[in-house]
Parts: C-alpha cells; sequence; structure tokens
C-alpha cells in the first residue's frame, strides 16, 4: 500500500468517529477540512464552499489563507463542479482559463461535489496545491468516498 493511500486510510478512520455524532453541517465540514489538511502537507489550501442560494456558493468552513467568499455556478472551477455535479481535478490552474486565482501560489487543484441523498447539492470540496500535478486518480477516488460520505451524514438530522 502506498503511503499516500495508508494516509487516507487514517484519515478515513478519525471521520468514522463523527459521521453518526449528531453534529451539524458546519461542524462536520470543518473537521473534515481539518483532518484533510493535516495529513497531507501538499495541501495548501482544503476546505468547502457552501451551496447557499441558487447558483451561488459561499466559503464554508477551511484551513489555509482566505478563500474567494462568493463563487457563482458560472464561474471557476469550483462552480464548474457545482453546475456539472462531476469532480475537477487541475493539474495545472494556470492551463485552466476558468480557474479563480484566490494564490498565486496555487498550481494544482482537485474539486469534489457534496451531495446529500435527496436533497441534492451541499457544498463542493476545494483543495488546492502550490505542486503542479499534485492530485491523480487516487486522490479522487479518495475524496470522493470522504464526500459521499459526508452526504450521508448530512442527511441524518443534527441532534
Amino acid at each position: 500500500m502506498s503511503a499516500r493511500a495508508v494516509t487516507y486510510a487514517a484519515v478515513r478512520q478519525r471521520l468514522d468517529g463523527i459521521w453518526g455524532s449528531g453534529a451539524d453541517a458546519i461542524a462536520l465540514m470543518a473537521t473534515v477540512a481539518c483532518e484533510l489538511h493535516a495529513a497531507f502537507a501538499r495541501f495548501s489550501w482544503t476546505g468547502f464552499y457552501r451551496v447557499i442560494a441558487p447558483e451561488l456558493l459561499a466559503v464554508g468552513p477551511y484551513q489555509g489563507g482566505h478563500g474567494c467568499l462568493l463563487i457563482p455556478f458560472a464561474r471557476g472551477v469550483c462552480g464548474r463542479c457545482a453546475r456539472t455535479g462531476q469532480t475537477q481535478l487541475v493539474g495545472d490552474v494556470h492551463a485552466d482559463p476558468a480557474h479563480i486565482a484566490c494564490s498565486e501560489a496555487t498550481r494544482a487543484e482537485i474539486v469534489v461535489p457534496v451531495r446529500v441523498p435527496g436533497v441534492g447539492l451541499e457544498a463542493v470540496l476545494d483543495i488546492d496545491s502550490e505542486q503542479p500535478d499534485a492530485f491523480d486518480a487516487a486522490d479522487r477516488r479518495e475524496l470522493e468516498a470522504i464526500c459521499d460520505r459526508l452526504g450521508q451524514a448530512l442527511a441524518v438530522p443534527a441532534d
């Protein structure tokens, strides 16, 4: 098993302890962002953009420097993820004309949708790296699994 796979397994194990905790959406997202950001040195910004109105995302819990406050679905890689419902993996953000530069140091980005069963899109998980091509198919699979589990947890009302 690769070092990356071992790290994701450890993150998933820690997150397994929070899914049924009765915590609200913000607390769950904050914990996911914290666990992922602390686990991977290559993650320079790790956080969520929440759907707050039709076609509009707002920054949610995150780790790293400040992010964009609002992102319409029509703009950026996060907006494209929200609009299409598909994970976006960008190896070189400078080559993607949709990329919104919140930090000039960002070189790569992955954005994963968080869907709540029976409700729809709740948020997107956005992770930036200062390393080019920092994310691969394994990251995609692992992060999609985490976001799917988060979506399931968000379907259960908080205590």
